[in-house]
């Protein structure tokens, strides 16, 4: 299967990771250290991938990929940040755009001579971006100044983030170079606990979770012969701790298909990689219509007949791009 495929896939897995992400920063889980902390920390789980070929690089290397694990979760932490302090619809088209312009240069830097695309990758480059912004971008709400500055930063990290990552699996086996670089990430993500705000945020929904999992189950056995032939149905709380598992199996199935592409990808393929990301709201775009009514109390989606013809525009501009890469497998 080619990087192409892989990493359509990998964005339909993080398309519903993202409407887990939207529900849970809307209320539940809302200081973005917190959710980065519990997000890094969960990449300690892929040590369940140790006997499928893991070994130990020299000492640069380990170097490297602890480091850009911790990349990847600053960047995620700084996502999570510009969309709390601005509206989805303004910071997401922002850092959409300059995501695969940031892979470019910093990989353009250091290897100029692979970095030259054909005419076809060139726009395939033009169309993706253009379809991933467009689809993102609500009327009225334009990239605001005040918080362009965060965006430009999230951009810059996440594209730096996918070069590092090239780097490993360049000198790597993908298996092994995604473990130690999933742990970065979660060595990383202790460092969030140096911080009084978000330490108390996460210790409360520690004490929340065990809530959520204990009391239920005591209840239910305390009271399981009077209540024997009532249905039990999941608490407010247990579906926040279930749609969070799911959400991050999801996330992490997607993260997992996103860095074997990047494995599998030239350097210069690298900006197309990002680009793509327009495919992920292409399926969130079809899941919150599908979803919309149910919960609309957080997903929001204008339906408006010009909201309905520029996003179909940006599917087009999309479908595009992915015809002349597919021309070039």
């Amino acid at each position: 299967m080619s990087w192409l495929l892989i990493i359509i896939l990998a964005y339909f897995f993080l398309a519903i990771a993202s409407l887990v992400d939207r529900y849970l920063l809307a209320g539940p889980l809302s200081n973005p250290g917190a959710y980065a902390f519990f997000v890094g920390l969960l990449g300690g789980l892929s040590l369940i991938l140790v006997p499928f070929g893991f070994s130990i690089p020299n000492l640069s290397q380990i170097a490297l990929s602890l480091l850009t694990g911790a990349a990847w979760t600053l960047a995620l932490f700084l996502f999570y940040l510009a969309i709390t302090k601005s509206e989805v619809s303004r910071a997401v088209p922002a850092i959409g755009g300059f995501l695969p312009l940031f892979t470019f240069f910093i990989s353009f830097v250091f290897f100029p001579k692979e970095m030259e695309v054909s005419l076809f990758y060139g726009f395939a480059f033009l169309f993706l971006i253009l379809g991933s912004v467009l689809i993102t971008l609500e009327k009225g709400k334009g990239i605001a100044l005040k918080n362009l500055g965060l965006s430009i930063l999230t951009a810059f990290v996440f594209g730096l983030g996918f070069f590092l990552s090239k780097l490993v699996y360049l000198e790597q086996s993908f298996i092994s170079g995604f473990i130690w670089i999933r742990m970065g990430g979660a060595l990383a993500a202790l460092f969030f606990l140096f911080s009084s705000q978000i330490r108390q945020a996460v210790f409360k929904q520690k004490l929340d979770i065990k809530k959520q999992i204990s009391i239920p189950f005591i209840f239910a056995a305390s009271e399981r012969k009077e209540r024997s032939n009532l249905l039990s149905f999941p608490s407010e709380q247990e579906k926040k701790l279930l749609g969070f598992i799911f959400g991050q199996a999801c996330g992490s199935f997607g993260v997992i298909l996103q860095n074997y592409s990047i494995s599998l990808a030239e350097i210069n393929q690298l900006p197309i990689i990002n680009a793509l990301e327009g495919v992920r709201y292409v399926f969130l775009l079809f899941f919150v219509l599908i979803l919309g009514r149910k919960f609309s109390h957080f997903l929001k989606e204008e339906v408006s007949k010009q909201a309905f013809l520029q996003k179909t525009l940006a599917i087009l501009f999309i479908s595009a791009g992915l015809v002349l890469l597919a021309l070039k497998q």
